[in-house]
């Protein structure tokens, strides 16, 4: 995915002229915003002048060498305080920063005070009135951060494993559709601490074809993040694929690696699995890939009750890895306020040929297309967790492993097509069930043909805790495209576990 340059515009509020920073009515709230969003959409979009040279010296050596003096901090609640970025080759365009104080919103004015460097920095060569790159909320105590904003209109946090991992941003627009993608950036933010001691950030964002009023509100618990977002998008021309509510995140290669990997490690990957949790009530799983060509994947639904881009493997003998410790990465789950009517949840998986890249973007896409002059208005939940919230009284057994191998029988069927697909199902529920007689693999494939289906309590070890049940099945797609593939445990029709859904595409020749 290519990020596309950042272009501010000149903000426009009841057909007056406003530069960035410069402050809003006395009495500050976030109609004010979304009204100088809807204004500034009706306008042209004009781009604002280029960085200043100096920052491209500053690389991400020099960014990390550069910090923030605590006694300069802007910005206390009860338990964090707010520190600013400079701008660097890699966040190279200003935001505007306000603080609202008892109603009452004013700029923070740039001061290269604020920041430690050393003397042979690149940074204290940049102009006094460069600006801010974002910033970010820190903990009083040594914890650290646990949110930042910094760059387009990206955001995350390293809650609640204190580890980062995928990011959410405020919108995904056309990616990988027909026409070029667009990646607006946040042009203008207001910080404040609200009564209840909390962050709240209300923030402008624009790129030529968008502009959007976002409200975060931040309550922390524990090591736990909660963000109620309420979001006003405004549309400058149309587009062919809206994304709200957008999680991004890396997957290189999980369990289903087969034969020698790319790299030592078993595993490398920010997040395993897309989760949903849909309108009619069904659980549903889909394990992540990195396929050999873009695929986009949409699940259509009304209503959702929620979605997410979940890292479920937490052990560390599946990654081995004492730097990224992939183990500890966050979880963020979508849970929309209100009804969200009809639309899908997309997948969008991207090659990538090591840890760098972000391939993974999943999203909700409205059925109501994107005009010229239209808009978007919706609010949600966004929890950065461990794994996908259990509503009351949810015993499901979750998906734990998937993995796919040669099809057939050893020793027999030498020349069979398709794949083998195991899937590995735990949950205290099962455990009781290990004796059952009536368990049903409930497995389908549209496009395709499922064979020598199995299913068992695994092998467990006497530590191990839940049930663990495996089923085990080959798939024969039916021609050049691959097979949609659905599977559930189930117990006299009731559902025993989450719906496992997943594309199983044919075998490249020779294989």
């Amino acid at each position: 995915m290519t990020t596309l340059d950042r272009r501010a515009a000149l903000v426009l509020l009841a057909g007056a002229a406003m530069a960035p920073g410069q402050a809003l009515a006395a009495a500050f709230s976030f109609d004010q915003v979304k009204a100088r969003a809807r204004a500034l959409s009706k306008r042209a979009y004009v781009p604002p002048p280029p960085p200043p040279p100096q920052v491209a010296a500053m690389d991400y050596d020099a960014a990390q060498g550069v910090g923030f003096y605590r006694k300069k901090i802007p910005l206390w609640g009860g338990d964090w305080g707010v520190e600013l970025f400079p701008l660097s080759r890699g966040v190279s365009k200003a935001v505007a920063i306000n603080l609202v104080e008892n109603g009452v919103a004013r700029p923070l004015r740039y001061d290269r005070s604020m920041f430690s460097s050393r003397a042979d920095s690149p940074f204290r060569k940049l102009p006094a009135k460069a600006g801010f790159a974002g910033f970010r909320a820190m903990s009083r105590d040594d914890r650290g951060e646990w949110l930042v904003f910094h760059g387009a209109s990206y955001f995350r946090s390293p809650a609640p494993f204190g580890q980062y991992g995928l990011s959410a941003r405020a919108i995904a627009a056309d990616t990988y559709a027909v026409q070029p993608e667009e990646f607006p950036d946040w042009r203008e933010v207001w910080l404040e601490k609200d009564v209840q001691g909390r962050l709240v950030i209300h923030a402008l964002m624009e790129s030529p074809g968008i502009v959007g009023a976002y409200r975060f509100v931040n309550d922390r618990e524990g090591l736990g993040l909660t963000q109620t977002v309420e979001a006003a998008v405004f549309f400058r021309r149309a587009f062919d694929q809206m994304g709200f509510a957008p999680l991004t995140s890396m997957f290189w290669f999980g369990e289903d690696r087969g034969g020698a990997g790319p790299d030592w490690r078993p595993e490398v990957h920010d997040s395993d699995g897309l989760a949903m949790w849909t309108g009619a009530g069904e659980r549903i799983w889909r394990p992540l890939s990195n396929p050999s060509r873009v695929v986009t994947s949409t699940f259509s639904d009304e209503n959702p009750r929620g979605f997410g881009l979940i890292q479920r493997d937490r052990d560390f003998d599946h990654y081995h890895d004492d730097q990224a410790n992939a183990e500890r990465r966050p979880s963020v789950w979508v849970e929309p306020i209100g009804t969200w009517g009809k639309g899908t949840v997309r997948l969008v998986e991207i090659p990538t040929n090591n840890e760098t890249n972000d391939n993974i973007v999943a999203f909700w896409t409205p059925d109501a297309p994107v005009v010229a002059g239209g808009a978007v208005e919706l609010s949600y939940r966004l929890s950065w967790t461990g794994d996908v919230p259990a509503p009351p009284g949810d015993d499901l057994a979750r998906v734990v492993a998937t993995r796919t191998g040669q099809p057939g029988e050893p020793g027999k069927d030498l020349d069979a097509r398709g794949r083998k697909v195991a899937i590995e199902f735990r949950g205290a529920n099962l455990q009781a069930l290990r004796e059952a007689i009536d368990i049903e693999a409930d497995v389908t494939a549209n496009n395709g043909e499922i064979r020598l289906l199995s299913h068992y309590p695994a092998a467990r070890r006497e530590d191990e805790s839940g049930g663990l049940w495996r089923v085990v099945f080959d798939v024969v797609p039916n021609g050049a495209e691959p097979a949609d593939v659905r599977a559930v445990l189930r117990q006299k029709g009731r559902p025993l576990s989450e719906t496992w859904t997943a594309l199983v595409f044919p075998a490249p020749a020779g294989n």
